[in-house]
């Protein structure tokens, strides 16, 4: 599948880290989200229902991560790709999620892949 809806640098607040001075408050992530989807059925019809709802993915992914602390960016990566893939019609997800974190660094990031085939 080539045909993608993206989201691109989604900003999120979440409790994310491993010392408990970075676990203290939430912090600023970005997500960056492309969606594997048949966008030719909703072309045809003109129809959301026949795709899947950013905003809505928005609002789940914002959500997810919300919900409760985590010391890894990595499980936080595999939580929202898991929300990601429950939308019907999404048939796939790349990820990338940033952290703010070291000072000489623009951002640290985990980037991966997920469809709805994994075992």
């Amino acid at each position: 599948m080539s045909d993608r809806i993206l989201i691109s640098r989604l900003f999120l607040e979440t409790v994310v880290g491993v010392p408990d001075a970075e676990r203290a408050k939430p912090q600023r992530v970005a997500v960056s989200v492309e969606i594997g989807v048949d966008t030719w059925a909703a072309s045809e019809s003109d129809s959301l229902s026949r795709t899947v709802d950013y905003e809505a993915v928005a609002n789940r992914i914002k959500a997810v991560a919300a919900a409760r602390p985590r010391k890894l960016i990595e499980t936080l990566a595999e939580e929202l790709a898991d929300a990601v893939l429950e939308f019907e019609g999404a048939q796939s997800v790349v990820l990338l999620l940033e952290k703010f974190i070291l000072p000489d660094a623009e951002s640290v990031a985990v980037r991966i892949e997920r469809s709805k085939s994994r075992p």
